[in-house]
């Protein structure tokens, strides 16, 4: 109990004095996994709309595929990111590799198909007549991708919350691709990681606190947006 309240008070500490290592490192992690977000997200929602409303042979093994890739292991995904971000690897001449760039990639990896699996759910769920009530009544397909986009922006909310908390939260293809590098690839995650190793773990501690927060405020802050557009409706 003593390691755990030395831990919180550590976290209190940090916080309070605004220790400039601890700022660095949550701004980074802020800045890379709502980047790699952001990119699921232009990826996720097109791909997710299109699977939903197009009907093509093997439609169904594809749905499988985002569905197994939606709980993708993150090493995995760390592994093939890296194997193609090295220097003797297919995007090796990018330099890429332990970058906070090679991050934002892996964790964009990780997170696409959860928005496109959720985004293709939340459409797929719209009542059919409602559809063709939008094409009755003369509206072009942008018009038409819109009004349902529109319909299911509480999902696709729900799809952003789950995105971020996958990327915020993984550890090993962070490790993987970004090796841990000072002022350049640490991560709360990571770093995490290497207070442990050093048995720092009233360290290590403060830190899981501080990640803990920052994923609940950006949680709450995107849950307030939903909760604030439903009571609109």
């Amino acid at each position: 109990m003593d390691l755990i309240l030395q831990g919180f008070l550590k976290a209190f500490q940090m916080i309070i004095t605004g220790d400039p290592e601890i700022i660095e490192v949550t701004l980074l992690t802020l800045r890379v996994s709502g980047i790699a977000t952001l990119i699921s997200l232009l990826i996720g929602i097109p791909l997710g709309t299109l699977l939903a409303l197009s009907q093509f042979p093997g439609r169904k093994l594809v749905v499988s595929l985002v569905n197994t890739s939606m709980g993708l292991p993150p090493v995995v995904v760390g592994l093939w990111v890296t194997i193609f971000l090295w220097r003797s690897g297919p995007l090796g001449q990018l330099n890429l590799i332990y970058t906070s760039t090679a991050i934002i990639i892996a964790q964009a990896v990780i997170a696409s198909p959860i928005i496109i699996g959720l985004t293709s759910a939340a459409i797929q769920q719209i009542d059919p007549k409602y559809r063709l009530q939008i094409i009755a009544l003369g509206a072009t397909r942008l018009q038409f991708l819109w009004f349902l986009l529109k319909e299911t922006r509480f999902s696709i909310l729900a799809a952003i919350i789950a995105g971020f908390g996958a990327v915020v939260s993984e550890v090993g293809a962070s490790m993987m691709v970004g090796g841990n590098i000072k002022g350049e690839t640490r991560v709360l995650t990571t770093a995490t990681v290497m207070e442990v190793s050093k048995g720092n773990f009233d360290v290590a501690i403060a830190l899981s606190v501080i990640l803990a927060l920052l994923s609940y405020i950006v949680t709450l802050w995107l849950t307030l947006m939903q909760q604030r557009k439903q009571q609109r409706v």
